[in-house]
């Protein structure tokens, strides 16, 4: 192949040289033409002039007779001559020309050799270019039919999953047709047996009255003892009823100074669970909530770093008490929530919540204290039961980092704010996404009241939703990007913080601002810094970048305390207790810190 491509540059390179030669020997043919005429004329000159040398005697005798024909013809001769001299000239200069010309094109076709050469050289250096990518391209081939093989063993593979996944989901779908048999079957004995169960305690019941009945009707038969010292107060019964009776015993009720015995806790809790609570009850406390009530609160303003202790391994993003103030909650960057319990001034660990992928961004208990919300970097929100700490709802369907999420009044609903610019409203009876509302910026953080959301967000705007139209009922912008909002017990203000260190309180029932606080030296370290009311509405609290907690008056607006001793860095959320006794700080690092003033 190789020889022949020689070849075949080789007779176009002669064919080029001899379209060239035809080609520039036309513009010379004529100068030839005449140089020839010219060399023929010379030879007869040079003739003519031997002839002439020769006859010199001969003329010399006849010179009398043809003296006038030789005059002409040496004249004649002279011209010619002169003309032959000037024409030999001029082909001369012609031939020097001629050289010249001859000489360029050499240098020319020296050149073209010296291109040929080149391009010799660069036309084997492009065989065996295309040489090497004929080989790959052999090799391409050959991995291309690989992959084919491939592909269709893959799809064949696919095609086999797919009749089995089929098959499987057959099966699944009559074994949740059969599972939901048998809970029929079981709910229908769990029923039979919770009659039965009502049924042997109803006798039993009825055992226990007609004994206590009996001992009540023993013991009225027995005198009662009296103390000449005990105070008797006699209650005069005007029914002859007991009289006819008891004709022999007084009618009273005689308090004895012996010390009576106090029923304990647990029973008073027990009934209490059973008939309910009634409104301002103070005869016990429920575990949950063994602090004083609202009404009745005794507010500390925090002076003294009870407990310094590492809450996370990494950042802490969030902090949260229960509603029962005992239990405290943290979530941070590992991807945990911790729980706390508030034990003699110290938080003593109680338990941690696994499940999400990523950091945790906020904790929102329920209104019971029987759930928690955290809201992760993972796109979603999730929520734990308290009692055993199980995982129970994984709310996912935002695009973007969940930043906040909160419970509704009616704890069946819940509301979550995302970086996708999204607000989405749960139900947790179906666990479906019932609205998404597009908010236009990303929402740092959420309140709720019964049928309104405040949202704050990375524009700059706090925006009010009316729940039930999806549409914003108002916004209200502020000069920095919104990065927590809290509102107070009564849900008639709105606390708010921004990137531009300045916390504001709203008065939602005219949408102004009535008061702003700020001081030296406050600084806002993050888009999701949490600040919070007290209990009572009566102080704010925020933590800075300094590492300091703030704590600011509501009356006069003025700071009124800074904790600033033991953080070592900028500090991201605060919480107040409910029964207003502590207040929990946590910061970028991994310390939490608890406050009071005992």
């Amino acid at each position: 192949m190789a020889d022949r491509r020689g070849e075949t540059w080789k007779r176009h390179i002669s064919e080029q040289l001899r379209t060239r030669d035809r080609l520039q020997r036309h513009a010379f043919e004529e100068i030839i033409s005449q140089y020839n005429r010219l060399l023929e004329k010379s030879d007869m000159q040079a003739v003519l002039s031997e002839r002439y040398q020769s006859d010199g005697p001969r003329a010399a005798q006849h010179s009398g007779a043809d003296g006038g024909v030789r005059g002409d013809l040496q004249q004649e001769m002279s011209q010619m001559r002169i003309k032959h001299q000037e024409e030999l000239t001029e082909v001369h200069k012609k031939r020097g020309e001629l050289a010249q010309n001859v000489i360029e094109l050499n240098n020319q076709i020296q050149l073209k050799d010296k291109e040929i050469q080149s391009n010799e050289a660069k036309m084997l250096e492009y065989h065996q270019q295309i040489a090497s990518l004929e080989g790959d391209c052999c090799k391409l081939r050959t991995y291309l039919q690989d992959l084919e093989r491939a592909n269709q063993m893959l799809k064949d593979e696919y095609d086999a999953l797919q009749i089995t996944f089929s098959a499987l989901e057959e099966k699944l779908r009559k074994t949740t047709e059969d599972n939901q048999e048998l809970v029929s079957r079981w709910m229908a004995e769990k029923a039979l047996e919770a009659n039965r169960l009502n049924a042997e305690n109803e006798k039993d019941c009825k055992r226990r009255q007609a004994k206590l009945q009996k001992e009540l009707a023993d013991a009225a038969k027995e005198p009662l003892p009296l103390d000449p010292d005990d105070d008797i107060e006699v209650l005069a019964d005007d029914g002859g009823k007991g009289e006819a009776s008891s004709p022999s015993r007084p009618l009273s009720r005689t308090p004895s100074k012996r010390n009576t015995q106090v029923p304990p806790g647990g029973l008073l809790d027990s009934i209490t669970n059973i008939f309910g609570r009634r409104p301002g009850s103070s005869l016990g406390t429920s575990p949950e909530n063994p602090e004083t009530p609202l009404g009745g609160m005794d507010l500390r303003v925090p002076s003294t770093a009870l407990h310094v202790f590492e809450a996370h391994d990494g950042e802490v993003n969030a902090v949260r008490f229960s509603p029962g103030s005992r239990l405290l909650a943290t979530g941070g960057m590992d991807r945990r929530v911790k729980l706390w319990e508030v034990v003699s001034g110290r938080c003593e660990p109680k338990g941690s919540l696994t499940g999400s992928n990523a950091g945790i961004t906020s904790i929102e208990f329920d209104s019971t204290g029987s759930y928690l919300l955290a809201a992760s970097n993972d796109f979603a929100s999730r929520i734990w039961t308290m009692d055993d700490f199980r995982l129970r709802h994984t709310l996912t369907g935002h695009s973007g980092k969940v930043l906040a999420a909160r419970f509704l009044l009616d704890n069946a609903r819940i509301v979550s704010g995302s970086y996708d610019r999204t607000l989405k409203l749960w139900d947790l009876r179906s666990k479906v996404c019932m609205k998404t509302v597009f908010a236009g910026s990303s929402c740092n953080d959420i309140v709720c009241t019964e049928q309104c959301v405040m949202s704050g967000h990375f524009d700059k705007k706090v925006r009010f939703w009316d729940i039930r139209a999806e549409s914003i009922v108002t916004e209200l912008e502020l000069q920095g990007r919104v990065t927590s909002l809290d509102l107070s017990q009564e849900r008639t203000e709105l606390l708010t913080c921004s990137r531009d260190d300045l916390l504001k309180i709203i008065d939602l029932r005219t949408n102004a601002v009535r008061h702003t606080f700020s001081a030296p030296g406050f600084k806002c370290g993050a888009d999701w810094t949490r600040v919070c009311f007290s209990p009572d509405g009566s102080y704010v609290v925020g933590g800075s970048a300094d590492g300091g907690v703030y704590v600011w008056n509501v009356l006069t607006g003025k700071l009124d305390r800074l904790l600033d001793k033991n953080h070592s860095s900028a500090i991201n959320a605060v919480s107040w207790s409910p029964s207003g006794t502590f207040v929990v700080s946590v910061e970028k690092g991994s310390k939490a810190v608890l406050w009071s003033d005992l």
